[in-house]
C-alpha cells in the first residue's frame, strides 16, 4: 500500500484561499459580464443595424468624424484640475417626490438629477432620460470615478413614468442596475439602434423596447419622440464599440418642445435639427466632461451655447456636469463658462439645483447654488470642434453678440 498523501495544514489553507479567489474572481467577471451588456448578436439583429443609413463596415459612423490628440491626452492622464471635485458637499435639494403630485401650471417642468439624468414633464406625459442610479458608471461597483452626492430622490419614489430615453450605452447614461429597477416597474424604453440588446440581456422584455435610427419618430403618450443625429461614440469595454448607435432626442407635445443633445460634438446637422423639429421652448445641452485634447466627442460650454442656438432654443439648460470627475476641468467650470457665453451671445439660461423641479417659462434667473472656486475661461482652455476630423480644420467660433455662424 502507497503511503497516505497528506497536505500540510499551510497547504491546505493555501489551497482554500487559492479556491475563495478563484470563485470570487469568477463571480466579479460574472457581475462584470453582465454589466458590460451584449456580446453577440443574433443574425435578424445584425441585418436590422446594416440597414441602417449610419451603419459602415460593421458598425456606426458619425458623417464628420472626430479627431483627438491622443499624445497630449495620455501624457495629461493623471492631471487634476483645480477644483476637479467638491471639496465640500454639493447643495441638492432632496425630496420624496411631493413636487410632482401638482401637474406643471405651465404643462412643461424639469428636474434635474446631476449629469444627464432629467426628468421631463410635457404637456400631460413624463418621460426619464439617461437615468444613473449607481455609485459608479463603471461596470464595478468598487472601481470607478464615484458620484458627489447621492440621487436627490429615491428611484421608488419618483411618480410614474412614461418612457425612459437612452441617448447611448457609455456607462454614465445607460446604467445596468437602473435600468433593471426601472424595468421592475414596468418602464418602457426608448433607444438608439442596437441599445436594445443591452437592455434584453438585463431583462427587459422585448415588447418594451423600441429602438430608433435617426430621424425615426415614436409616440410616449401625449409626445411625438424623435430621435436626432449626434456626433460620438458607443461601447462598454466589449467587441462591441460602435456597433450601437448615439443620438439626441425631440420630444414635442401639443404646446411645448424640448430637444436633449445627448453626448455630442458640435456638427453641422445640428441647424437641420433646428430647421426640421424645431424651435424648442428648452434645451438641455451637455456642457460639460469636454477636453481641448478631444474637442470632437463633448460640445464644451460654448460650443453648447452655440448648438443651443443652431437648433432654434428658447432657453437652455446645460446638463452632463455636476456629478462625476470625467474630464480635466473644475466642476463647477461648465455652468459659469455657459453662463459667460450665453451673456456674450444673449442666450436665456436655466441652471437649476439638483432635485429642483422648475418650469422653464416660470423661473427667474438662474440663482447661484455652487461654490464660488477657480475655472479655467474659453480663452484659457478652448474647446474648438473640427469641421471634419482634422486636427487643422477648426470651426470658427461666434463672435461676441454675431448671429450663429452656419458649420458646413
Amino acid at each position: 500500500m502507497l503511503p497516505e498523501c497528506r497536505p500540510s495544514r499551510a497547504w491546505r489553507r493555501a489551497g482554500w484561499l487559492l479556491a475563495g479567489a478563484a470563485v470570487g474572481i469568477a463571480l466579479l467577471l460574472s457581475s462584470a459580464c453582465s454589466s458590460f451588456g451584449q456580446w453577440h448578436r443574433a443574425p435578424a439583429e445584425e441585418a436590422a443595424l446594416e440597414a441602417s443609413p449610419q451603419w459602415h463596415d460593421g458598425h456606426f459612423e458619425n458623417p464628420q468624424p472626430m479627431w483627438s490628440d491622443m499624445t497630449h491626452a495620455v501624457l495629461r492622464l493623471f492631471e487634476t484640475a483645480p477644483a476637479q471635485s467638491p471639496v465640500a458637499p454639493v447643495p441638492v435639494l432632496r425630496s420624496a417626490g411631493e413636487a410632482f403630485a401638482v401637474p406643471p401650471a405651465s404643462g412643461l417642468r424639469v428636474t434635474w438629477f446631476g449629469h444627464s439624468s432629467t426628468l421631463l414633464e410635457i404637456d400631460g406625459t413624463r418621460v426619464l432620460l439617461d437615468p444613473i442610479w449607481s455609485e459608479r458608471p463603471s461596470p464595478f461597483s468598487w472601481i470607478g470615478p464615484k458620484r458627489w452626492f447621492e440621487p436627490p430622490i429615491a428611484l421608488a419614489h419618483l411618480p410614474a413614468i412614461d418612457a425612459v430615453l437612452v441617448s447611448h450605452d457609455h456607462y454614465d447614461h445607460l446604467d445596468a442596475p437602473t435600468v433593471q429597477a426601472l424595468q421592475a416597474r414596468g418602464a418602457r424604453f426608448v433607444v438608439p439602434l442596437g441599445v436594445g440588446g443591452h437592455l434584453r440581456r438585463w431583462g427587459v422584455a422585448p415588447d418594451r423596447i423600441l429602438e430608433l435610427d435617426w430621424w425615426q419618430a415614436t409616440r410616449v403618450g401625449s409626445l411625438t419622440v424623435t430621435a436626432t443625429p449626434a456626433r460620438h461614440a458607443s461601447g462598454r469595454l466589449n467587441p462591441q464599440s460602435d456597433k450601437t448607435l448615439w443620438s439626441g432626442y425631440a420630444v414635442a407635445g401639443a404646446a411645448h418642445k424640448v430637444w436633449y443633445s445627448g453626448d455630442t460634438g458640435l456638427f453641422a446637422g445640428m441647424s437641420e435639427i433646428g430647421e426640421r423639429l424645431g424651435p424648442f421652448d428648452l434645451t438641455l445641452v451637455e456642457s460639460g466632461q469636454y477636453d481641448a485634447d478631444w474637442p470632437d466627442w463633448h460640445l464644451g460650454p460654448e460650443q453648447a451655447v452655440q448648438a443651443h442656438r443652431l437648433v432654434r432654443g428658447r432657453r437652455m439648460m446645460p446638463v452632463h456636469w455636476a456629478l462625476f470627475a470625467l474630464a480635466h476641468h473644475g466642476w463647477t467650470e461648465p455652468v459659469e463658462r455657459v453662463l459667460a457665453a450665453a451673456a456674450c451671445q444673449g442666450v436665456d439660461v436655466l441652471a437649476p439645483q439638483p432635485g429642483r423641479s422648475v418650469e422653464p417659462s416660470l423661473e427667474p434667473a438662474p440663482v447661484r447654488w455652487w461654490p464660488v472656486q477657480p475655472w479655467r475661461s474659453a480663452a484659457e482652455r478652448p474647446v474648438v470642434a473640427t469641421k471634419n476630423g482634422r486636427g487643422d480644420e477648426r470651426v470658427e467660433p461666434p463672435a461676441c453678440g454675431a448671429a450663429a455662424p452656419a458649420l458646413t
